[in-house]
C-alpha cells in the first residue's frame, strides 16, 4: 500500500517509506521508495535526510513531509 501518491506529468508515482539502521548505529534513517504506476514500470529508492533513535518517531516526522517536496525529489532523480 502506498504511503503517498504523486502525479508528475502523466505518470502516477506511488511512494512508500522505510526505516533503515546500519549495525552499531544509534539512529534510524528514512528511505523512500518511488514506483511508477502504468505500462512503463520504473522504481528507485532515495534516502531522505531524517534520522531518529526511534523508528516510530521517524515515521511521525515523515508524515510531515509535504507532497511538493516529494515531487521535487522525483524531478531531481528523473532530470
Amino acid at each position: 500500500m502506498a504511503w503517498r501518491v504523486v502525479e508528475l506529468g502523466d505518470t502516477i508515482w506511488k511512494i512508500s517509506m522505510a526505516a533503515e539502521r546500519t549495525p552499531n548505529a544509534a539512529y534510524w534513517r528514512l528511505v523512500l521508495s518511488f514506483r511508477a504506476a502504468g505500462p512503463e514500470t520504473r522504481s528507485f529508492w532515495a534516502p531522505y535526510p531524517l534520522e531518529s533513535t526511534s523508528r516510530s518517531a521517524l515515521f511521525t516526522q515523515a508524515d510531515q513531509i509535504p507532497v511538493a517536496r516529494l515531487a521535487e525529489i522525483l524531478t531531481e532523480h528523473l532530470g
